[in-house]
């Protein structure tokens, strides 16, 4: 089962079992993926839907960050829950070290060692590392192996 339908046999689910909070960020997601299919104008494949289900875990932990520093804890619970939900369809993500090997081996691959090859490195590294781990923290980790 590919993950669409595994998105829509989860709300059908949700609707049954009367989970209001569940079906309406399905929903959300859902709605997301549509209007990329429709800018597309073609079904995504399982690596487009992946990539919208880490664009709206991406958009909902920047909101987290921000409603944590404007002190909205009632806010921060609900997106709080809904990345839970994000979170369960997207694959393992992968740890600090099991990033670092990767880094580490794509430095070898591509023979980068400077911060002025750092273009080099993220276009060969971020092909790896895509929906399996966050941005931020690949960007962070490469910029300490480069010092």
């Amino acid at each position: 089962m590919n993950l669409a339908d595994r998105l829509n046999e989860d709300m059908k689910q949700a609707m049954r079992n009367g989970e209001k909070f569940r079906l309406q960020t399905i929903r959300m997601v859902r709605a997301s993926i549509k209007n990329q299919e429709i800018e597309l104008r073609r079904p995504l494949d399982e690596n487009e839907t992946l990539s919208v289900f880490s664009r709206e875990l991406k958009q909902r932990r920047d909101s987290q960050a921000d409603f944590e520093r404007g002190g909205r804890d009632d806010l921060v619970a609900t997106v709080k829950a809904e990345i839970e939900i994000i979170s369960e369809y997207l694959p393992r993500q992968l740890t600090e070290e099991e990033i670092k090997a990767i880094v580490v081996q794509t430095m070898q691959e591509t023979g980068v060692s400077s911060k002025a090859e750092l273009g080099k490195l993220m276009g060969a590294l971020m092909p790896k590392v895509k929906g399996i781990a966050d941005g931020k923290l690949v960007n962070a980790i490469v910029q300490q192996s480069l010092q």
